[in-house]
């Protein structure tokens, strides 16, 4: 099988990278850097400029399926202007290879799009599964409303159409739980708020093995890319220093501080989600990592 893949240089495109590799799978994957194009065996680079609507339309040559994990990352201040990038970053992208597939004849027969678990909205009580028709209403919310928009346009072209609405993932390579773990060694660990908000999560592994098992059975539609078992801000924080092997004596950061640290983008480290990848285990997925002790046995060594 070919694959046209964005992001591919990012933590999740990465790994996904690989294991297509491994399993002889064709990858051509696409940059905005020319210096970044590298051919290798079965791995084909090709340019392309979102914001000046260019593209080399070599990339979609006997591609089967397009995975798009490109997009702007959250974790940095969210300026207005950032914010604007947040969402272009997305549906601009989106829409370059959407017009490319409209005008170009080509064989894909399915779209794979990265999509956040920040659409759905805080809650206690609320269990979110695939079904949930609920939408948050906050900035977020509203970025991850037009990215999957930008993904639905696809079905226009007759292709199946698949939406990841991706937790927070725990990887050794990078990511937010590196950024959790260093104040924690350093002796400064501590929780956020009152430490009960719920937070979905997904190790590196299994997320990547879960878009090559939504590739190799063709799923359609939104799944949770989440692990079965999501845990409050405290309960990580205490796993994460167990692991680590130091103590934690230090009171919870309360919310208005973060908030004057981080600005908006502090609302990260306060969502309160229960979210259940319903869809991945009644399509037949195994995680590997299902719980935080199996994740952070394997991550933290």
């Amino acid at each position: 099988m070919k694959l046209l893949i964005t992001g591919a240089t990012g933590l999740i495109g990465n790994e996904l990278v690989a294991l297509l590799l491994k399993n002889n799978h064709t990858v051509h994957y696409l940059t905005t850097s020319q210096s970044k194009i590298n051919n290798k065996p079965n791995y084909f680079g090709f340019y392309w400029n979102p914001q000046e609507s260019k593209i080399d339309e070599n990339c979609i040559e006997g591609v089967d399926v397009i995975v798009h994990l490109a997009g702007a990352s959250i974790s940095k201040r969210w300026t207005n202007s950032y914010k604007q990038e947040l969402i272009e970053s997305r549906v601009l992208s989106a829409n370059l290879l959407f017009n490319l597939l409209k005008k170009t004849p080509n064989q894909v027969k399915h779209y794979i799009s990265a999509s956040g678990t920040a659409i759905y909205p805080d809650s206690y009580d609320v269990i979110y599964d695939e079904t949930s028709k609920q939408v948050d209403t906050s900035f977020l919310g509203h970025v991850v409303v037009k990215w999957e928009e930008s993904a639905d346009q696809f079905k226009l072209l007759n292709l199946k159409v698949t939406k990841l609405r991706t937790g927070v993932v725990f990887s050794e390579k990078g990511g937010a739980l590196l950024e959790m773990i260093k104040p924690i060694k350093m002796y400064f660990g501590s929780g956020f708020g009152s430490g009960n908000q719920m937070q979905s999560w997904i190790h590196l592994t299994d997320i990547a093995n879960l878009y090559y098992f939504v590739i190799q059975n063709q799923i359609e539609g939104i799944l949770n890319a989440v692990a079965p078992e999501y845990i409050t801000n405290q309960g990580l924080t205490k796993a994460l220093a167990k692991h680590l092997k130091r103590p934690l004596f230090l009171p919870n950061v309360p919310q208005f501080v973060m908030k004057l640290i981080l600005g908006e983008m502090s609302i990260l480290l306060f969502n309160n989600k229960k979210i259940l990848p319903k869809k991945a285990l009644s399509s037949g997925f195994q995680f590997q990592f299902d719980t935080v002790e199996k994740a952070l046995q394997n991550i933290i060594k």
